[in-house]
Formats: C-alpha cells, sequence, structure tokens
C-alpha cells in the first residue's frame, strides 16, 4: 500500500480554519465579486484587466492611452537597416529620421548614439536630447496634432 502524501488534516473538521463558522460568508474572501478593486483587491483586478476610476466605475485597461517609445540606442543600432528600407535618410555623415511617421511617439534616453542623428519625435525625454546632441545630432519635437473643428454654416 502506497504511503499517504499528507496526514496533517485528516480527521480535522475545520482543517485549520479555527472554528466552523470562521470560513463563511464574503468576508473571509474579503468581499464578493469585484470588491475592493481600488484598495485591498487592486492587483488582483489589474492583473485581469480591470482598473477603477474615479467613483468606482470600472475602466478597461485596452482603452487606457499608452505611448509607444523607442530608446536613442535601439535608434543608432538599426539606422542603417532603416537608410537601406528607405525609413531614413543619409546626408553625409549625418542620419536624419521621422518617428513620426513610423508611428512612434516618444524617444528615450537608454543606450548609447555614436552617429549624429537628427531626430524628429512628438516627444523626447531630458537624457536622449542630451545623448542627440553630443554625438553632434539634434533632436525636433514636433507639437502635438491638434484637430480643427470643422464649420458649418
Amino acid at each position: 500500500m502506497a504511503k499517504q502524501k499528507t496526514k496533517k488534516f485528516r480527521g480535522s473538521r475545520t482543517c485549520g480554519g479555527g472554528t466552523h463558522k470562521n470560513r463563511r460568508g464574503g468576508g473571509s474572501r474579503g468581499g464578493r465579486g469585484n470588491a475592493g478593486g481600488c484598495k485591498h483587491h487592486f492587483v488582483k483586478l489589474f492583473k485581469q484587466g480591470i482598473t477603477y476610476g474615479k467613483h468606482g466605475f470600472k475602466i478597461p485597461l485596452s482603452i487606457t492611452s499608452e505611448k509607444v517609445i523607442v530608446n536613442v540606442g535601439e535608434i543608432d543600432e538599426a539606422i542603417e537597416q532603416l537608410v537601406a528600407d528607405g525609413m531614413a535618410e543619409k546626408k553625409g555623415d549625418e542620419f536624419h529620421i521621422n518617428l513620426t511617421e513610423l508611428g512612434i511617439e516618444k524617444v528615450l534616453g537608454t543606450g548609447k548614439v555614436t552617429k549624429p542623428l537628427f531626430v524628429t519625435a512628438g516627444e523626447f525625454s531630458a537624457a536622449a536630447r542630451q545623448k542627440l546632441e553630443d554625438a553632434a545630432g539634434s533632436a525636433v519635437e514636433l507639437p502635438e496634432k491638434t484637430e480643427i473643428p470643422e464649420v458649418t454654416e
């Protein structure tokens, strides 16, 4: 006969839960359903893709805006291939690239810049701007597009 794996709570009525009344109701699990979504169960619901806004209204994470980013080191490594693919231009020793046309909104400063890069994007971090300027390049920030309302008469 095979040995049992556990004998710890065999024959015990409550299996270590105190009296038999202690594990009743929703209070033992911190509420029923999505209770505590912006308090004690925040992480649990955040992992499920649910977050709470003002006054307890649910906001699915899919509609919150995330900026599309790239690091200056990644641009520096891939610039030769981007020129070959026609996504960037090479003028002498300088590389010119417009990231807004590629759908990239913000440039961050991780990585090394070894080439003179002239980058156009919607937003730059301070470190990215400094690294580009130190490598004899520049960071051109485009203003955000504002929609002009249509005038109907």
